[in-house]
């Protein structure tokens, strides 16, 4: 008999580690809350014509194709069959739906099908788990939480700004004051093709710069000379990967380089506005920043960990001025970020900056000293729980000290104990856990004296 295992990338998340998912999870909930925006859930599976093609070459080699049921009988037919959809190509009748990969084209699906019944602008926030056929590593799993928000119906730049100031919330709120918000504009890297010789240089110039960090500029320009480019297009790019100084210097720089061209001029407009209205001094532009998706088309976002912690990227996000045209539903423009929740989670377990209360489950433990004893108990408990005082009685008579073992282990903070004499005195003796501190307390007063 094999011993049980997980598929590679996946995880099981216990009590302790739940409560502190659970306190990222309602953080962000609640500033996206706080703005404006709603909950919305979409199927763990998409057709897979939804999602293919949606986000670039690089990112649908790593979808998760589902097959389907009733496969052919014929072992040859479905070994080639097999094969085929190993390669990344459709099969009819093999593979047909697959799990979702964000939550965007998901959302923009939702947006094209419902959008009769919408008000616009429409704010969502979502938060549920996405799959991707990646590489494990660390802060890298194949089945991992996202959590987005997104505005759709509006081109006002006041949505990137909101947006901005939601990533400075949430970053606040969980104590990451050191971490960076790096903005850029799809409209200036478009400029940048259109001036290395095309738009259809486009894909292949942000793919290669979106590797910049991972690969360095040798690697970035090597892979540009094999996407076609020539010398002097490369030596462009070099040039605008080497801007540097302030928000202010960096714009002024671009300008020179790109500001003559109309896209590029618009692309520095927006980076302005949105640079000069957010208000937060973590923004910081970053042309290298490509964030290599298809979608984007105008001001694109990474939020990254402060500088102590070797994790990267733990949010990102843009414009994406056509999305729910993918559906055939045209001009809905909209803009929405998103979470890195598994990274977000071990950055704050590193820098240790998950509140106490946290880990705290149960708040008292009722010790069972037998069946008159626990009947008392049980009285006593189910009163503080109208209160919302979280308790549990130990589940049989034991000896005190397996009791108090217990209530150590599950971090319980107070121990109520009553025996007969406390059941004639309608009473019970409080002890707290952490300071020792022990006193007889009349039982209608037991919520008084928990200082919880």
């Amino acid at each position: 008999m094999s011993k049980p295992s997980l598929p590679q990338g996946t995880r099981d998340f216990g009590p302790e580690v739940v409560r502190k998912r659970q306190y990222i999870f309602n953080t962000i909930r609640n500033v996206f809350e706080l703005y404006g925006f709603q909950p919305l859930e979409t199927p763990a599976m998409e057709n897979l014509e939804t999602l293919m093609g949606k986000y670039g070459e690089e990112g649908d080699k790593l979808i998760f194709r589902i097959l389907n049921n009733g496969l052919p009988k014929k072992p040859e037919e479905a070994r080639t069959n097999f094969e085929k959809v190993l390669e990344g190509k459709n099969v009819e009748g093999i593979t047909e739906r697959a799990l979702k990969y964000d939550l965007t084209i998901p959302f923009a699906r939702y947006v094209a099908m419902n959008q009769g019944q919408l008000t616009f602008p429409f704010k969502r926030y979502q938060i549920q788990p996405v799959w991707r056929a990646d590489k494990p590593q660390r802060g890298r799993y194949r089945e991992f939480y996202q959590c987005d928000a997104d505005v759709v119906g509006s081109k006002s730049l006041l949505n990137e700004v909101e947006l901005v100031n939601i990533y400075n919330e949430v970053f606040n709120q969980l104590g990451l004051t050191g971490y960076e918000l790096r903005i850029n504009s799809r409209k200036i890297l478009a400029a940048l093709a259109e001036f290395c010789g095309g738009m259809e240089k486009m894909v292949d110039i942000t793919i290669a710069i979106d590797k910049l960090d991972k690969i360095g500029i040798d690697k970035v320009k090597e892979e540009l000379a094999q996407r076609g480019l020539n010398e002097a297009q490369i030596a462009t790019i070099e040039k605008y990967l080497s801007i540097d100084g302030s928000n202010e210097e960096k714009l002024q720089q671009i300008a020179a380089l790109l500001g003559h061209l109309e896209t590029g001029k618009k692309g520095i407009e927006e980076l302005e506005y949105v640079n000069s209205q957010a208000g937060i001094g973590n923004l910081i532009i970053d042309f290298t920043l490509a964030r290599g998706l298809n979608y984007y088309t105008g001001i694109i976002f990474e939020a990254k960990a402060p500088a102590t912690v070797k994790m990267g990227s733990i949010g990102g996000g843009g414009r994406y001025d056509d999305l729910t045209g993918l559906f055939g539903v045209p001009d809905i423009p909209g803009v929405g970020i998103s979470f890195g929740v598994d990274r977000i989670y071990d950055v704050l377990e590193e820098l240790k900056l998950f509140p106490e209360g946290v880990y705290t489950g149960t708040q008292v433990l009722f010790f069972n000293l037998g069946p008159a004893e626990s009947s008392a108990a049980f009285t006593a408990m189910q009163s503080l729980r109208k209160q919302g005082i979280r308790c549990e009685l130990y589940h049989e008579q034991a000896k005190m000290d397996k009791q108090f073992k217990y209530a150590e282990k599950k971090n319980i903070g107070f121990i109520v104990i009553i025996g007969s004499q406390e059941i004639q005195n309608n009473t019970g003796v409080v002890k707290n856990l952490k300071t020792g501190v022990q006193e007889t307390v009349a039982l209608a007063n037991l919520s008084n004296k928990l200082f919880i």
